[in-house]
């Protein structure tokens, strides 16, 4: 009989505790038990009364099943809300969704099969808000089987006409303190979704772009340089081209006129010797030196078109690359655009919503502007106005969404001026805890250099700018009275409205333009979504009971340093004057063992329904825990599965426990801790350490170390320490065997403190476990206990060091018992008499520990002075002043505890026993 077997002779564990876990059965029936008996709501009762946390959720968009991505978003969220509800707060958790937006617009185009230009508008809003909402819905239900608890009747959506309602009038405060404004300038267009985007909209990726030199004749030198010369622009962007109206030079470059091939060519002196290089120019003559300074207002022909190019000075030009000559064109570039500005250069833009060429393009019209490079390339060539051509790989924008490259556009567009309240918003920053630290570098350059915020879209889905027009003087108008009125309209009817009624059934009555008219049209563009969720701090926060202003903290990816926490710091500030957060936390993403992105034709993703429906939520929400989220986080089919294994030694622990207090009650058996053993105090001490190194990584949001600090503690001090020791007592003891009951006593709040520490993480198995362990009228479900609270009283470094020594001279006994078993001298360790041999010191130590052969599980152990140690007895390099020595024990084994023992036999009705089990026996 193997000794741990179950058998009607032996005080075993019992149990109902699944040996196997199960997860994917056993989970939903927790979530069913969690909503069946509104164990969220009962944790917010119980929490009232106390401090409040705060965690805004950052709402993602509702366009698809859930990914990877927000499974670690949101079982981080989650495990920070349950510690944080068990550790004296009250933590509500709102969940909320983005289903504004082009993306959701353009799955709905796509799946229903829409043409938006030829849709009714009101009709083409009802199918992206029915597909929106049909996704909330299913990715509610995939969040809820993740285990996130949270308040999923009443989530904030932002298409619901509360919420819509308050953004308005976000926008109505900015404007009213005039950071709201129309402006003609170039901004970040993508053709293929038909509208300009903000900067958090786009990324950059690797493009090749062809590389060419241009030729543009001068026509007046205005002395200072030849008429019959050339200046010689760079360009990656050929279509642009066409609207060119300038060259800029820096006025502090030296600039030369060189004579090459018989043709005169002017650009920056620093660049010569790269570019008779690259070119392979062999007959160049310096004709002449000057600053660009003189250059200013020299008038050139452009390359393809009958007008003028005029040569103007800008800062922003430099030796970096090309030939110091930048090719301007107001209508396609920031830089451009703002030197060109101060020269009045025309603003030419021909290109349409969809990123073609108009008429205004002549011979180029109706090129996609891409397409158009080669084109264009050709007809310089045939002018004789290209020097050079070639292809380069560079970083180029590209749209977020649809990832196709974008182009700067200069366009009527709605802006959010940054430099009103730029100074403000970096003060605020400095207000804020960031976690890692660096998020506050990042988030700081970003507000620092960040130009002004585009917040008007050319499309439909969306909230709308609520501005109108006089037809009469066309002046803009938005006040108070228009905004108070649009938002009640909103709280009513939805944005819907505005798209229903014409404008002078929109706006207050008897509003009237300051030109006297009272006829109106409406704004058709609509707002950037992240003016949505930059708007939900006051949208949720300021109007959810149970909520509060400003939030303890926002958690979302690293990408929302550019995303969500700053279009939520810029609301925030501009409306309110500071953070709508009080710390930061950042996530990174989520990549494979070797650092590379999810991509399916890497065949690398993983979907987590998936993981789910085979291993169970608890297991992706240990690997959420277990890694450093602070960078980007691993993820593989054998990174999962050694969560797994993890997840097992850490269930296992807790099922020999609850087996082996299955006749223990706590209100009767509880032994005082005065009459424990050392190892029972001992364990306690390391469960205290535990309990307040966990505690502290779950405020430092080190969930990491939660998972090693808990994992190596089931593995190590327990399992292969104090539960290793204590099996003999526990399953051949008399069941009310003082020492017994105190090791129960032990292992009792050593599972109700592991089941409350695990909690925020296993959320699945912590609940089932403390449905085995509860008694009946106890608390209803593990998210309704408390903390638990460090015990000075456990605290005892004395006690600590002595059994620490205890467990180095176990290591020694254990590799002498090794070698004996090798040599065929011993089987198991209880078939062993071990001699222990120390110095002083070490036996100073030995001598008070009681039984020491339980500790070493051998049958016999003792103990002696160094000096009488035998040759053969074994030591280890680490250990000094200890030598062990084995002989077989002598005896018979005992059948039931297996250790051999001088009095197996001794009593006539149980021969094959010991003294101990048979006395045992006699008694139960």
């Amino acid at each position: 009989m193997a000794k741990g077997k179950y058998d009607s002779t032996l005080n075993l564990p019992k149990t109902d505790f699944p040996m196997r876990a199960n997860l994917p059965t056993r989970e939903p029936e927790t979530t069913e038990f969690w909503e069946n008996n509104k164990i969220y709501e009962k944790l917010q009762q119980k929490n009232e009364a106390k401090p409040t946390f705060i965690l805004h959720d950052g709402p993602p968009y509702a366009n698809g099943d859930i990914h990877l991505g927000h499974t670690l978003n949101k079982v981080l969220k989650d495990i920070i809300v349950r510690q944080r509800s068990l550790n004296g707060y009250n933590a509500p958790y709102v969940p909320g969704w983005d289903t504004h937006g082009l993306p959701i617009e353009q799955q709905a185009i796509k799946n229903m099969g829409l043409d938006r230009n030829k849709t009714d508008v009101v009709e083409f809003r009802q199918h992206c808000k029915d597909y929106a909402l049909k996704y909330v819905d299913i990715q509610k239900d995939q969040f809820k089987r993740l285990g996130v608890i949270g308040d999923w009747d009443n989530p904030y959506i932002t298409l619901n006409p509360e919420f819509e309602s308050v953004q308005v009038k976000v926008f109505g405060e900015m404007a009213s303190q005039g950071y709201i404004y129309k402006g003609l300038k170039p901004v970040y267009w993508c053709g293929d979704c038909e509208t300009a985007l903000a900067e958090a909209e786009v990324e950059y990726n690797d493009k090749v772009s062809p590389s060419i030199f241009v030729k543009f004749p001068v026509t007046d030198g205005k002395e200072v340089i030849p008429s019959d010369s050339y200046i010689l622009i760079w360009t990656t962007t050929p279509w642009t081209i066409p609207a060119n109206t300038g060259i800029s030079v820096n006025p502090e470059l030296d600039y030369v006129v060189c004579n090459v091939n018989d043709e005169k060519y002017v650009f920056a002196k620093g660049l010569l010797e790269r570019l008779v290089e690259e070119f392979e120019w062999s007959n160049v003559e310096i004709i002449s030196e000057l600053k660009g300074e003189l250059l200013e207002l020299v008038v050139c022909k452009h390359p393809i078109f009958n007008r003028d190019s005029l040569v103007i000075l800008g800062d922003h030009v430099n030796l970096d690359a090309g030939t110091g000559c930048v090719h301007t064109a107001p209508g396609h570039g920031e830089d451009d655009f703002f030197v060109g500005q101060k020269y009045d250069l025309p603003v030419i833009s021909p290109v349409d919503n969809g990123g073609l060429f108009t008429d205004e393009a002549y011979q180029f019209a109706g090129l996609y502007v891409q397409d158009a490079n080669a084109k264009i390339i050709s007809e310089l060539e045939d002018l004789n106005m290209l020097v050079n051509k070639s292809n380069m790989k560079h970083q180029y924008p590209f749209c977020w969404r649809c990832k196709h490259p974008i182009i700067f556009r200069a366009t009527e567009q709605w802006f959010a001026s940054i430099d009103g309240f730029r100074e403000n918003a970096l003060n605020a920053i400095d207000s804020v805890q960031w976690i890692p630290a660096w998020g506050r570098e990042r988030i700081y350059n970003m507000v620092r250099d960040r130009g002004d915020w585009c917040i008007s879209r050319q499309r439909t889905w969306g909230v709308p700018i609520p501005i109108f027009y006089c037809n009469d003087c066309g002046e803009s108008i938005v006040n108070n009275d228009t905004i108070a009125h649009i938002s009640d309209l909103f709280a009513k009817h939805g944005s819907d409205i505005w798209f229903e009624k014409n404008a002078n059934d929109l706006v207050p009555t008897n509003l009237k333009c300051d030109c006297g008219n009272n006829n109106f049209r409406k704004e058709t563009d609509i707002m950037d979504v992240w003016f949505d969720s930059g708007s939900s701090h006051m949208a949720v926060l300021e109007t959810t009971e149970g909520l509060s202003w400003p939030a303890d903290l926002y958690l979302e990816g690293s990408d929302q340093h550019r995303g969500w926490f700053n279009s939520s710091l810029s609301t925030a500030v501009a409306v309110k004057g500071t953070a709508p957060y009080r710390s930061v936390l950042t996530h990174g993403f989520v990549v494979d063992e070797k650092g590379r992105k999810m991509s399916k034709s890497l065949g690398n993703v993983i979907d987590p329904l998936k993981m789910i429906d085979q291993m169970g939520a608890d297991i992706l929400r240990l690997w959420v825990a277990s890694a450093d989220y602070r960078s980007d986080v691993a993820v593989s089919k054998n990174i999962i599965k050694q969560c797994a294994e993890a997840y097992r030694k850490i269930r296992n622990t807790c099922r020999f426990i609850l087996g082996n207090i299955s006749d223990f009650d706590p209100n009767n058996d509880k032994v005082p801790y005065e009459q424990l053993t050392d190892l029972d105090k001992w364990a306690l001490l390391k469960m205290d350490k535990l309990n307040r190194r966990v505690t502290k990584a779950f405020d430092n949001y080190e969930f990491h170390v939660v998972f090693h600090s808990v994992h190596n503690f089931c593995t190590i001090d327990l399992s292969n320490l104090y539960f290793d020791v204590l099996k003999d007592k526990l399953y051949c003891s008399h069941p009310n065997d003082p020492e017994r009951r105190a090791a129960q006593t032990v292992l009792h709040e050593l599972i109700t403190n592991l089941v409350i520490l695990l909690t925020p993480i296993l959320a699945f198995t912590t609940e089932e476990i403390w449905r085995y362990l509860r008694k009946e009228n106890d608390v209803e479900s593990i998210l309704l206990l408390d903390w638990p609270e460090a015990n000075d009283g456990y605290i005892n470094n004395e006690l600590e060091n002595t059994m620490d020594k205890v467990f180095d001279a176990r290591e020694v006994v254990t590799k002498a018992l090794e070698e004996a078993r090798n040599k065929k001298v011993i089987g198991h360790s209880l078939g062993a008499w071990v001699g222990i041999y120390a110095d002083n010191e070490w036996y100073n130590i030995l001598s008070q520990i009681n039984n020491l052969e339980k500790i070493l599980i051998t049958s016999r152990a003792e103990l002696d002075i160094a000096e009488n140690r035998p040759d053969n007895s074994v030591a280890l390099e680490d250990v000094s002043g200890l030598w062990v020595s084995v002989k077989p024990a002598e005896g018979e084994k005992c059948e039931r505890c297996w250790i051999i023992s001088v009095t197996v036999g001794e009593n006539n009705e149980h021969p094959t026993l010991c003294n101990r089990c048979s006395t045992v026996i006699e008694q139960l």
